[in-house]
This record gives C-alpha cells, structure tokens and sequence, in this order.
C-alpha cells in the first residue's frame, strides 16, 4: 500500500469537498487503487474559522511555505482561487518538484506559460481536471482519450450561471434581472456576478480547452467576449420563434493556421445537442478528425462534484502520472468567429 501526502492551499467550500471525499472513500480507494492518503498541512487564512468539515486543528497553518515547500509533501492541491497569490504558490511548488493538482482556471489560463515552465523545470505534474467542466472528465479526454483526433472545433456551455438565467428565461418568461435574482438566492449566481455573467469565467475555460484542443497555447486576451447581461426576453422569443434556444456558447475552432476563440450569446437549433442542456449544468460538444461529433456532460460546478475530479487527479499523481499537457507554441489567434458559430448539421 502506497501512502500519498498531500498538502492543500486553501480550504474553502472546494478544499472542504475534496477532504471529505478522501475520507469517505478512503478504504475504497485503498482496495482498488492501492494507495492511502495522508492530508495536510492544510493553508488557511484564519485557523480559527469554523468550516464544512470536521478538519483537526492541527492540520492547519497560516505560512504557505509549509505546504508549497516541505520535503514531505508529494503532492500539492491548490483551491485558492484567482490569479494572485495562488499562482505563484504553484509555480513555487512545482519548482521544488512537487505535483500540483489544481482546480483554478484563472491562474492557468493567465499564467499558463510561467505554469508550465516551472513544472518542466521542477520535473513535476500538473493535473487540472477540475479547471473546467467540474466532474465532467473533458481535460482528460482531450489530453488522453483523442490524441489520434486532429480537433477541428471545440463548443461548450462551459457556466453554469448564465445557463441557468437563460433557461429560467426561457422556460419560465422571466426577464433577466429576476433571473440572476433568482440564481443568485439559490447560491447559483455570486452577489457581484461579473465573472459569470460578462463571460470573464468561461473565456478562462476556453482558453485551457482550446490550448488542449489544439496543442497551442490560446491566451484568454486573444479571445473575443460578450456576455448575456444585454439578452432580453425579445432576443429569447425570436429564437424561439426560429427554433433555437439562447445559449452563452465558448467556442473555437481551426480557420487555416489560425484558431478563431469566442464567449458570446448565440442562438442554438434545437436538433443541436447543446440546445438540451439547461439549468446550471455544463456540456462540451468536440469534432475530431477521427472521432467525430461527441459531447460531454455533466455537472460543472459545486463542491461535490468538483471534489470528484480533484480526487481523480490525486489518484492519477498518486500512481506517478506526471505527464505535461502537449502543447506546442503560441497560437495565432482571431478574436471572433464567422455568423454559424454552431452548425445545425
């Protein structure tokens, strides 16, 4: 029986997730992966705040150098969220040759470069199931299920916030302020929902799907963004009306030798699959060379179903998968798409 540490920067609702699910399926996950996992320390900004799991107090620091860099620690799991400082305490434990595993597409699409090098420099992993599509396994498919495929597109409702608005939309008639108003008392939406709903959050996430897709790296500047705050109940009426639904849709796709990237609101026909996903869930639609049209489903967010990824990632470094993204460059990217963003096909 191989025993695995793991360090975490951050416990928040996601942190808290990802330890309850070790616990609870620890002898599980012993018996069919051979591996048990000791957590902590555990980075906290406030050892004294009381949280979802019945976390020992002395698993709990405030340095993050006691995670990022102590020689005990295998593997580090990163849920602090944002650009700054969580990137830099992962460039920091990769450089010392520990595998991070993290959940936090921000600091990888913003400093992806940085990120890489230093896991190539440290000679570690970096798994990030859990940056998009939250149980859906879409990184992995990408990285290690398609890699005979050539991706000639990539197409996701990648936010469950805005699906959810412009479902209740649609489905109920509301306008789009009691809509947000609506996701926001059901914990869907944050109180500023900027990120979500000004599409900040899904261009991060098509920045990582579309650097994989593609094998380049695809900067989340280069990729043109509109989100839903200007759709209204006429835009949803005259889709309707059309046969199709209103969908915040990430998509890029080959153009040439250029990748043509953008978050935008686009009107869906109803034969198209991702015309079907509705409320808060997520779902990615792939065309490949060889395997043609899939797509993939699931809940993308939440803590439960995020721990399920990040579990999966740490049992993958826990048997030694220290294999890097295959990315070749940087690519030249258009802003925009043509007016057929999605294909009736």
């Amino acid at each position: 029986m191989k025993t695995v540490r793991v360090g975490f920067l951050g416990c928040g609702n996601i942190g808290c997730g990802v330890y309850g699910v070790l616990k609870e399926q620890a002898d599980r996950i012993a018996q069919d992966e051979g591996l048990r996992f000791e957590v902590g320390p555990i980075l906290v900004r406030d050892k004294a705040k009381k949280r979802k799991s019945d976390i020992p107090s002395a698993l709990l620091t405030e340095r993050p150098e006691d995670v990022t860099d102590n020689p005990d620690i295998d593997v580090v799991a990163e849920f602090m969220g944002g650009v700054e400082p969580a990137a830099s305490l992962i460039i920091r434990a990769l450089r010392g040759g520990r595998t991070v595993v993290t959940a936090n597409k921000a600091a990888l699409a913003t400093r992806w470069n940085d990120i890489l090098a230093a896991a190539k420099e440290g000679g570690a992993g970096l798994l990030f199931e859990a940056s998009v599509g939250g149980a859906i396994p879409v990184i992995r498919s990408l990285t290690d299920s398609l890699q005979a495929n050539e991706i000639r597109s990539i197409s996701g409702i990648v936010n469950g916030t805005t699906n959810y608005i412009l479902t209740r939309m649609a489905d109920a008639g509301l306008s789009y302020a009691q809509a947000l108003q609506e996701a926001q008392q059901l914990g869907y939406a944050e109180p500023d929902p900027a990120a979500d709903v000004e599409g900040y959050d899904p261009v991060y996430k098509l920045s990582i799907l579309a650097t994989l897709a593609f094998r380049q790296h695809v900067p989340p500047e280069a990729i043109a963004r509109e989100g839903i705050t200007a759709v209204t109940a006429s835009d949803i009426a005259a889709a309707r009306e059309a046969g199709c639904a209103v969908k915040l849709l990430a998509t890029a796709k080959r153009a040439g030798g250029r990748i043509l990237a953008a978050v935008r609101p686009e009107r869906v026909p109803v034969s198209h699959p991702l015309c079907g996903v509705k409320d808060a869930f997520n779902a990615v639609f792939i065309d490949g060379s060889a395997c043609g049209e899939m797509m993939l489903y699931g809940r993308g967010a939440g803590d439960r179903p995020t721990a399920s990824a990040v579990v999966s990632d740490l049992i993958r470094a826990g048997h030694g998968g220290l294999r890097l993204p295959p990315v070749h460059g940087e690519a030249e990217v258009c802003g925009g798409l043509p007016a057929d963003g999605i294909d009736d096909e």
